[in-house]
């Protein structure tokens, strides 16, 4: 597939079933959303990022749209400039966790402080959102 912009429908499925159907960022499944879910080039295509599955992910519009092309972004703590999250080679549950309302993605690292801020992954109506979905056994996604 190489650098291609056209990702077959056969791909998108196989990346989007690799994920269980819900965003590889902030965890928001498929079936909650009112938008469809994108696929999102891990290393963007204006890097040099392939299109093939090892540097896909599925990606919810609010992670997809805010990540864009960034690779790095600033850890809010320490101020470095650190990687972004990398679905394919990182485990989600070592750089972020939920709050006890299950409302705020939290970084636990560096890594996930920075992706949490630089992919916007508490806007408030999306908290909301999260705290009525956890209080009707509708979310979190399962890992």
């Amino acid at each position: 597939m190489g650098r291609s912009r056209f990702i077959s429908q056969q791909l998108r499925q196989q990346v989007a079933e690799r994920a269980g159907f819900a965003c590889e960022y902030c965890r928001l499944p498929q079936s909650l959303a009112t938008s469809t879910f994108e696929i999102d080039h891990i290393l963007a295509r204006t890097h040099g990022g392939p299109t093939e599955i090892g540097n896909l992910c599925f990606a919810c519009p609010v992670c997809n749209g805010a990540k864009h092309a960034q690779q790095r972004a600033r850890d809010p703590e320490s101020g470095r400039r650190v990687r972004l999250f990398n679905p394919r080679r990182d485990q989600w549950t070592r750089h972020f966790e939920w709050s006890d309302d299950i409302g705020d993605i939290i970084g636990k690292t560096a890594i996930g402080r920075a992706t949490a801020v630089a992919l916007d992954m508490n806007p408030p109506r999306i908290v909301r959102l999260r705290q009525v979905w956890a209080s009707l056994g509708m979310f979190p996604h399962d890992d």
